[in-house]
């Protein structure tokens, strides 16, 4: 992802809170992620039809804070599909409410499986 937020609309939106935040006023790593992997089952889910879990994060790392306040927007692009699996790109950008510029904070490929009534994998592509 480049300097500037995706032209397209965030899977994911939110204001940040005091209850997210560490003493400090920065918001906590692993609420950005839940947030991430929110925003990443909405992707898989549409493109199941059905339920999807995480199997796995790849390569995330936090590249700026996120303070109370800000609004973080996630975006998040389906960007292959196996034969259970797919595979999202996500990244989340912070705005300080008062600006219009936004910061990359962090970004991650999820992973996830579509599974059945039985949590058991089931196909959704040809992988």
């Amino acid at each position: 992802m480049g300097e500037a937020p995706p032209a397209t609309q965030p899977a994911i939106r939110v204001t940040t809170m005091p209850a997210d935040a560490n003493p400090y006023g920065d918001i906590f790593g692993g609420w950005l992620m839940a947030q991430m992997d929110m925003a990443a089952g909405l992707v898989a889910s549409r493109h199941a039809k059905g339920r999807a879990v995480t199997i796995a994060v790849e390569g995330m790392k936090f590249l700026a804070p996120v303070a109370v306040g800000d609004e973080v927007s996630v975006y998040a692009d389906l960007v292959r599909v196996g034969r259970t699996s797919m595979t999202i790109d996500v990244a989340a950008w912070r705005r300080d409410r008062h600006v219009e510029e936004s910061c990359l904070v962090t970004q991650a490929q999820f992973v996830f499986v579509a599974i059945d009534e039985d949590r058991r994998p089931r196909v959704i592509g040809r992988g």
